[in-house]
């Protein structure tokens, strides 16, 4: 069985975000275990409009050609890590949006996170397990949560470092924990998807 393919989506579509950061480290981690292929896929290349279609792409064809590319590059990969930013104790718009845009895309793959926001994300992470629930993904135990004094200590916006380095002892652990969870779980949905 070939390495499952492995996109990392990046949730935050400010001009001004702290994603990037999470973003390079994990999918850093997740490249130098060499069993997984890793593609970022960020929102911002994705341009979607609120979602207004008649139904999800369960029931009918999705009519706008930006939301059509979106669900064409999500249907070849084998599960996705969230870049989740916390705003309002949940995820962002964009995600949810994006998120909403495809359904046969998302079904029967695992998803994994790593989040952030001065509580670590967690609200917006539990949301986003629930909507991938209904979107018969298979969330992972596993996350990864910057929070606390470590989310300042390196977000550059309030004058932190601006490297995950700096807390790597502290997220590392979790990030492996997810990462093998990751791995497990594609390779087991992949085969029985097969």
């Amino acid at each position: 069985m070939s390495n499952p393919k492995i996109a990392i989506i990046v949730g935050s579509t400010r001009k001004v975000r702290f994603a990037d950061l999470p973003t390079n480290w994990i999918k850093a981690q997740a490249e130098a275990r060499g069993d997984m292929e890793i593609e970022v896929l960020d929102l911002r290349d994705y341009p979607m409009p609120l979602f207004d279609e008649m139904a999800s792409n369960a029931y009918v064809p999705t009519q706008d050609p930006v939301a059509q590319a979106w669900q064409k590059k999500l249907a070849g990969f084998d599960g996705y890590i969230f870049v989740v930013a916390e705003y309002n104790h949940s995820v962002t718009g964009a995600l949810k949006n994006a998120l909403d845009q495809a359904y046969v895309e998302w079904a029967k793959k695992p998803m994994g996170a790593i989040a952030y926001g001065s509580m670590g994300g967690a609200r917006a992470l539990e949301h986003l397990r629930m909507i991938a629930v209904e979107l018969q993904m298979v969330p992972v135990r596993n996350a990864v949560h910057i929070g606390g004094g470590d989310f300042w200590k390196v977000h550059p916006g309030v004058g932190g470092s601006g490297n995950l380095a700096d807390i790597e002892g502290a997220i590392a652990p979790s990030a492996k924990a997810m990462l093998d969870d990751m791995a497990w779980w594609a390779k087991a949905t992949m085969a029985a998807r097969g």
